[in-house]
């Protein structure tokens, strides 16, 4: 039987939208799935060495809020400066409060278990992003080398 196969494609680059591509990478991959995540667009944030990662509270609706502000506090008032800041700090609490690991320690599982980044070529040069920023071991590759192993992967996933 062949080795199962997930293809990821990464867009976001928000702390809340790290963590997705990752969890279900390493999980894939610990499950024994030959795995690649295709970072694009803001997704190849998740890529730099240094991560400066925030969560994204306007516009996410869905957003679980402290002391039960979804029902009272306007979602308008989440634009507000020093609010983005805020609910990082508060997610950020929250998360290492729960033992939930870091995007960090989550992309070192990736690479320990052999899950193939990779680094959208056009959109690095779109965006005059320097290698030297990026995670080593990243691969660059346009869509076309992507969906070589996309099309023949057993589950594709856009986050």
């Amino acid at each position: 039987m062949d080795q199962k196969k997930l293809a990821i494609i990464a867009t976001k680059g928000s702390l809340d939208w790290a963590y997705p591509p990752f969890i279900l990478a390493s999980t894939a991959a610990a499950l024994g799935y030959e795995t690649q995540i295709f970072f694009t667009f803001y997704g190849l944030q998740l890529l730099k060495k240094d991560l400066s990662l925030e969560v994204t509270p306007l516009g996410n609706p869905g957003m679980p809020m402290p002391m039960g502000m979804d029902k009272w506090f306007p979602v308008i008032l989440t634009a507000l400066p020093g609010m983005q800041a805020m609910m990082t700090m508060m997610m950020k609490q929250k998360m290492k409060a729960k033992g939930v690991a870091s995007i960090a320690e989550l992309r070192e599982l990736c690479i320990e278990a052999e899950v193939k980044l990779i680094a959208c070529q056009m959109t690095v040069d779109l965006f005059d992003m320097d290698r030297k920023d990026m995670l080593d071991g990243v691969e660059y590759a346009g869509a076309a080398a992507f969906f070589e192993f996309a099309g023949e992967s057993d589950i594709c996933l856009y986050i």
